[in-house]
């Protein structure tokens, strides 16, 4: 049992230091360079709400940002400007 009870302190120490980081991935690290608009943005929750309303508004059928084509990512870069607190 002595042995036990050494690991367990710094088993539960590490589980407590991991555990935050766990529940916030990567999301706000992963930018987007906006080639029309030559500036970058965080895709966070924030961004991905814009895009959702994007393609809502535009009645797309849904896609990932990066496997949209060229046209619909610029189009999405401009109605994200003209649309810049709103998310």
């Amino acid at each position: 049992m002595t042995r036990l009870s050494r690991f367990v302190g710094p088993l539960v120490i590490a589980s407590a230091m991991i555990t935050p980081l766990l529940g916030t991935g990567c999301e706000g690290r992963v930018r987007v360079y906006d080639e029309y608009h030559s500036d970058y943005h965080h895709w966070n929750h924030h961004e991905t709400g814009a895009y959702h309303a994007w393609i809502g508004e535009r009645h797309y059928e849904y896609r990932d940002y990066d496997k949209q084509d060229r046209d619909h990512q610029k189009e999405y870069w401009n109605w994200r400007h003209d649309h810049p607190g709103k998310y």
